[in-house]
């Protein structure tokens, strides 16, 4: 193949030395000066300067050296990618997710994982964001999928995705006759809310303290769920991702009321430990992940 020949150049350059490079390559002198010559031959070019002491480079063996490197690193990559599609993929993989993410995306992204490598065993604890993060610096999960952000500075951050916030309550609600308001008038509400320790709730009270907003009263729940269906009751307004109450938007059971000048946003976020080595089952669930993203972006 025209890669070995490469890889012969590539040595005897990086070498100066015929003899040097022959005996790395395991290869005879004499083979090593016949795949050189068969490359001047065919490029029409002289590639080296040949001296009892080294080997120098020509212009046109410049160009090749550089170009011949770039062309052995793809073919190597292309080597490993494929390589990879043979490889059965088994062992276990070990997720923690918050609420959000683990009960309104996830779902969809394992399906399509576990399709592909029904071999995986896969486990999932579902949680708020800060127990997530606090179990993957202990070492329990392979991967966390968290909401907003974290002070935890001993482990690896990476966004996969961003999320839409929306200001959701019930259609009878004052507030609902309107389809965007300023921030002002959200002044001495009712809030639902979800428990300290989640990224929802952290979101809530950011957006809360940054407006300088006064809270009328306030109801806890300790899931997206129980938020979402204490809003559509009449109970108070809810800050929750689009993806917990896109059906119901859509039903007309919630009505969304944006806020004007703002755009509602997070990240979500994977967590690793720093250290943590990365097997094959989490690297292609990692890919799904984020080919899943990729997808979700173009459809918005």
């Amino acid at each position: 193949m025209i890669t070995d020949t490469l890889k012969v150049f590539v040595t005897v350059a990086e070498e100066r030395n015929f003899s040097r490079a022959a005996k790395l390559l395991h290869l005879s002198q004499p083979g090593v000066s016949l795949h050189i010559r068969n490359l001047e031959d065919e490029l029409g070019a002289k590639l080296m300067l040949r001296s009892p002491k080294q080997v120098r480079l020509t212009e046109a063996g410049e160009i090749l050296f550089r170009k011949a490197k770039q062309m052995l690193a793809l073919y190597e990559e292309a080597q490993q990618e494929i390589h990879l599609l043979r490889d059965v993929v088994t062992g276990s993989l070990s997720i923690g997710a918050s609420f959000t993410i683990g009960e309104y995306i996830l779902p969809a992204v394992l399906a399509e994982y576990a399709h592909q490598y029904p071999d995986v065993d896969v486990q999932v604890h579902i949680s708020n964001t800060d127990n997530i993060v606090h179990d993957i610096r202990e070492g329990r999960f392979h991967i966390g999928l968290v909401e907003g952000s974290t002070t935890a500075r001993d482990v690896q951050l990476t966004t996969f995705m961003e999320d839409e916030m929306v200001l959701v309550m019930s259609p009878d609600h004052p507030l609902a006759t309107y389809k965007s308001i300023d921030p002002g008038m959200l002044q001495d509400q009712v809030w639902v809310l979800r428990e300290s320790g989640s990224g929802t709730r952290a979101y809530s009270d950011r957006l809360i303290e940054e407006g300088g907003l006064a809270v009328k009263r306030s109801f806890v729940f300790s899931s997206s769920q129980g938020v979402k269906e204490a809003a559509a009751a009449g109970l108070g307004i809810a800050v929750l991702s689009r993806w917990v109450v896109r059906k119901e938007l859509g039903s007309g059971e919630l009505c969304e009321v944006k806020l004007k000048g703002m755009k509602l946003g997070r990240d979500l976020l994977m967590v690793q430990g720093k250290d943590q080595p990365a097997g094959m089952a989490l690297l292609k669930f990692v890919h799904i992940l984020e080919q899943y993203a990729k997808r979700h972006y173009a459809d918005l």
